[in-house]
């Protein structure tokens, strides 16, 4: 309801501006029907809020959220980020976009500075270039891709980690608000050649062999020629396999830490006790339409071949499709489970757990779990895969493979 208002303010702004301005009769009648066609209550502004002031932020940060970079970017990051300080608390409040909304450079998301970007130079002839979609909320990007690097990093010491990410959105949205320079891959795979790296090593973060793993694969083989060797490591969960039933090690080993560590934070003696309590274990993964989302599936199978009969495995975009949050709540109801901890299946916890999962929307897992009706509890843990230290000798494991 807060967008609706605030999406009718910004329209109403916009045609006093536009009929101050002489425009045309086509125009104002466009607004017109705009406001109409609106079931929110419109409500005037704080008195001391400049509502075009905070629809120029929004368009600014709009214009930031984008996946490509450009010679511009670092300017209109900073442009964003100077504009957005000079508005008021209620200007903030007021901030709406395609994108854009207050929490872009106002929600609070742990302390930036905590973060090591691993963008140095003087590299020397042997790098592992550790690449992760990435993450804006700055806790996570501490706890768990930096957990990642750091573990990488102890193993090799002869090697030189450094991280690139491959969501050039969230490099812009942490360059705008936490004046923190990430490296996209073509930056990062740039910064090796410039500083004479002669055997690299690329080590995904990425969950499987998905569609962000198959463009990293793109970029890399383009500068296959410029050095003496290069080699890629497997992602978390290793190779996708031919069908739902077809599971690996790496899959046994995350599905063992992962449920371990929910149990332990659960405050429960083990996964049987919780069961005897009638609490099942839900983990929300992305999801995806790549041929990979049988990764998903797979996972599912590996939790039932350990006899973990109160764990769900389920995704955002609800694919495969038995892994949308509908088909979880009904395959939690008819096991009998009659309390629910969600838990991502993610390498970091940043806005799918804390907003698709955890959020206060109707349309969060929490929410759509507690809405059911069917649960006497619904709770959530915000923690990626990437801070468990089982899942860190993995990717140590998976870099190891192929030095």
């Amino acid at each position: 309801m807060k967008k609706k208002v605030l999406s009718v303010l910004l329209v109403a702004a916009m045609s006093l501006s536009l009929v101050a301005c002489g425009t045309s009769e086509e125009a104002k009648t466009e607004t017109a029907e705009s406001t109409e066609s609106s079931d929110a209550v419109f409500e005037e502004p704080n008195g001391d809020a400049n509502v075009n002031r905070a629809m120029e932020v929004a368009k600014l940060i709009d214009a930031i959220y984008v996946q490509e970079w450009t010679e511009d970017t670092e300017a209109q990051c900073k442009a964003a980020k100077e504009a957005w300080d000079a508005l008021t608390d209620e200007e903030k409040e007021l901030v709406e976009g395609e994108e854009a909304d207050p929490d872009y450079f106002g929600r609070d998301t742990g302390d930036a500075s905590k973060d090591d970007p691993l963008n140095q130079d003087e590299i020397g002839e042997n790098e592992i270039l550790v690449v992760s979609f990435g993450t804006s909320f700055n806790d996570s990007r501490v706890n768990d891709i930096g957990g990642v690097e750091k573990a990488i990093a102890e193993a090799n010491p002869d090697w030189s980690v450094r991280r690139a990410f491959t969501a050039q959105i969230i490099i812009n949205h942490i360059l705008a608000r936490d004046n923190e320079k990430i490296d996209n891959v073509k930056q990062a795979l740039d910064r090796a050649v410039d500083n004479g790296v002669k055997n690299l090593v690329v080590q995904p973060t990425h969950l499987m062999h998905g569609a962000e793993y198959d463009e990293l694969m793109e970029a890399v083989d383009a500068y296959a020629d410029k050095f003496d060797s290069v080699k890629v490591a497997e992602p978390l969960l290793g190779q996708v396999g031919k069908d739902a039933a077809e599971v690996n090690k790496d899959k046994e080993t995350v599905a063992k830490a992962v449920v371990a560590e929910a149990v332990s934070v659960g405050g429960f003696e083990s996964l049987d006790a919780a069961a005897d309590e009638g609490v099942a274990f839900v983990f929300m993964g992305h999801g995806t339409s790549h041929t990979a989302k049988v990764t998903y599936s797979q996972m599912q199978t590996q939790m039932n071949d350990l006899g973990y009969k109160n764990v769900f495995i389920g995704t955002v975009e609800g694919e495969p499709e038995e892994t949308s949050c509908e088909n979880i709540i009904a395959a939690v109801k008819d096991a009998g489970f009659k309390k629910v901890v969600l838990r991502p299946l993610m390498v970091v916890a940043g806005d799918h757990a804390n907003n698709d999962m955890a959020g206060d929307d109707d349309d969060s897992w929490k929410s759509m779990f507690t809405a059911d009706g069917s649960f006497e509890s619904v709770d959530c843990q915000i923690s990626g895969l990437g801070g468990i230290e089982d899942v860190q000798k993995i990717y140590v494991e998976h870099t190891k493979a192929v030095l």
